[in-house]
């Protein structure tokens, strides 16, 4: 009995059936999924935990939804540098029709699904000569694949798929050739042809919180459901009557759906008080372990907690950015290893002779963004109207206008390269076109430069500081004048080699002589700024270790301050020096080349400051400070506004 006969009569396997394993010398039959034990999340299987775990049913859901909706196309090869969609092949034509009963959305989830809670997904390929591409592709569940035959450490020659049997309505297990099942595994460190579950490394967080809701219903059916009780003073005489006709009068009015002073204040008798009890979700901590429980579950599988419901720190623009890392970071790997797996075994299978097809995801349309931004970014990129009115009106179900309407309408004030985009009109177009901008920072190498620089002057001052204050106990151990011109002249060098490097960068951009800088001009301001930081570092350094000598132990925490300071300050300082250095030579450069027509902009840096953040786009002209009292980022102002601050700015020319 073939497998495509038998497979409309696939059963669930038993949990108890097992394949037994041959003796030496004959083809081995390898168990694949056994069930656990009962210290492993109750004996649950893959399928159990799936069908019981919300938060492994909820990512697992996501992530074979997002993927079966891309959608599989089939592309030709024409060139190195161009290629076409084909629809018509018989590789088409099978993903747009797998089998009978299957949709491709449906093989594509069956398929991630299987892979995300068994590492292993398997697909039953036959010829079917009614199927459009003669071909049918029926999808195996990882459970019903028993096991597997012969072959060699790399794959089986023959897989063991459980099915009923028509003669007397048993379960037999039927070989199938290893050529007509397509198998898509993950890594396993101990069996090379088989996945390894992601459950397996989860369910200790799943049986965690099958013990949590067990809790929280033992807490709903046994716990006592008091809202509120009465009191009244001990001692104080109170009769059977009395206190049955109290109860009987308190529950006709004040209790139960039908008490007619129900909701309202109730008037009890002298010496009674009326006071509320209850447990708190918040104190029994409930939702947090719950968050915790789907973010644990998340992480396994790579994915973004935000993108399955964790929504505490999310806000518009990061769940924007997180929608996009979606088809990079976590479904990116999956895509490609499936469509790895396809092209390499399928695609030849089905198209012999055809080696320039292939398929692949369609995840275009998922980072395109939304309508409104493409539109922006096509109408900027083709800089006139691209929509006829009754294209327009077509994807709002509209009628056609007919007539005009079906033609393309160009503005008057809309030149070929006479704007920017077609949605500028007036003066400021032709100024935004005719104005060159520019925004130059130092690259990365001259922090890291700065950053090693300073941490070797910091070592070489530990060295000379701990051996003065070993030798000398009249507190002097500073030489300020000596470590103030060390540090003045490095932080000098430093200062010039990124001015000298941005001032090009900027010249260039902004179309203007890059060899008509005057750097001797800048010479004297930059040697000032080098020398007052120097002097507020080394005394920053100095305040360090005077507290540091009132330590328990004075000589590890001299120790620890210059350690620090090779390192975090270090990093920090380079940051604030970089930034300055690159914000004056951008801004010194525009304004010996441009003098009065340029204008500077406020770029914010990574993690800005709150008020850095706020003035992100703020532009004044060359000469003027900025909202904070800077004339660019980094430059001499209030310590709160400089230190760690990695802004830019932006130059523009009118």
């Amino acid at each position: 009995m073939g497998l495509s006969d038998a497979v409309a009569r696939m059963l669930r396997r038993k949990q108890a059936s097992v394949i037994s394993a041959h003796g030496s010398g004959s083809p081995t039959d390898v168990p694949l999924y056994t069930t656990f034990s009962a210290d492993q999340v109750l004996g649950m299987t893959p399928a159990q935990l799936w069908r019981t775990q919300p938060h492994l049913r909820t990512v697992i859901n996501f992530l074979a939804r997002n993927v079966a909706q891309l959608g599989l196309h089939t592309f030709e090869r024409v060139s190195d540098t161009d290629r076409a969609r084909r629809r018509d092949t018989a590789i088409a034509r099978l993903f747009a029709r797998p089998n009978p009963a299957t949709t491709a959305f449906e093989l594509i989830y069956t398929l991630v699904a299987d892979l995300a809670l068994y590492d292993d997904a398997f697909w039953h390929l036959s010829e079917d000569i009614d199927s459009p591409s003669g071909w049918r592709i029926t999808p195996i569940p990882p459970e019903w694949v028993r096991g597997m035959r012969g072959g060699t450490i790399f794959g089986p020659d023959q897989w063991l798929i459980e099915v009923h049997s028509t003669v007397g309505g048993i379960t037999e297990t039927v070989p199938v050739p290893a050529e007509q099942i397509k198998h898509f595994k993950g890594w396993n460190p101990d069996e090379p042809r088989l996945g390894s579950s992601p459950v397996e490394s989860i369910k200790q967080i799943l049986a965690e919180q099958m013990h949590a809701r067990a809790y929280r219903q033992q807490v709903w059916q046994r716990g006592g459901r008091v809202g509120a009780v009465i009191t009244r003073p001990a001692g104080v005489p109170w009769s059977d009557t009395a206190r049955e006709r109290f109860s009987a009068d308190w529950r006709a009015k004040w209790s139960g759906d039908d008490g007619p002073k129900a909701g309202g204040t109730p008037i009890l008798e002298d010496g009674m008080s009326l006071n509320r009890i209850g447990f708190s979700a918040n104190e029994e901590q409930f939702v947090e372990a719950a968050k915790l429980s789907l973010s644990e579950v998340a992480g396994v599988y790579h994915v973004n907690p935000t993108m399955v419901g964790v929504l505490d720190n999310a806000n518009y623009s990061n769940v924007r950015e997180f929608r996009k890392m979606l088809y990079g970071d976590t479904l990116g790997p999956t895509l490609a290893m499936i469509e790895d797996r396809i092209n390499t075994f399928l695609v030849p299978r089905i198209e012999p002779r055809r080696n320039e097809l292939y398929v692949e995801f369609n995840i275009n349309e998922k980072l395109q963004g939304s309508f409104e931004e493409q539109s922006q970014a096509i109408q900027t990129a083709v800089g006139r109207p691209w929509m006829t009115a009754d294209e327009a009106r077509a994807k709002l179900n509209m009628p056609s206008l007919g007539g005009d309407a079906d033609a393309l309408v160009t503005p008057l004030n809309v030149l070929v390269g006479g704007q920017a985009s077609p949605t500028d009109s007036g003066e400021q177009n032709r100024a935004s076109v005719l104005a060159p901008s520019s925004k130059a920072r130092a690259p990365q190498p001259y922090e890291d430069k700065h950053v090693e620089q300073l941490a070797r002057f910091f070592r070489r001052q530990a060295n000379v500081v701990k051996s003065q204050l070993g030798a000398k106990a009249d507190g002097d151990w500073w030489d300020a004048t000596r470590w103030n011109a060390e540090l003045a002249d490095e932080l000098f060098a430093l200062a010039a080699d990124v001015s000298r490097q941005v001032s090009s960068t900027t010249l260039d951009e902004l179309g203007f002589d890059a060899q008509s800088y005057d750097f001797d001009r800048t010479t004297k301001f930059l040697r000032t700024v080098a020398e007052n930081d120097a002097s507020s570092i080394n005394e920053h350094t100095r305040a360090q270790i005077v507290a540091a000598l009132d330590d328990d132990e004075p000589q590890a925490a001299v120790s620890n301050v210059f350690a620090v300071a090779a390192g975090a300050r270090a990093a920090q300082i380079a940051t604030t020096s970089v930034t300055a250095a690159s914000g004056f030579g951008t801004t010194e450069a525009a304004k010996q080349a441009a003098g009065g027509r340029a204008r500077k902009t406020w770029i914010t840096g990574a993690n800005p400051r709150k008020s850095h953040a706020a003035m992100n786009g703020e532009t004044v002209g060359i000469e003027e400070q900025f909202s904070n009292g800077l004339d660019w980022p980094g430059a001499m102002g209030d310590p709160d506004e400089v230190a760690g601050c990695n802004c830019s700015v932006q130059i523009s020319v009118a």
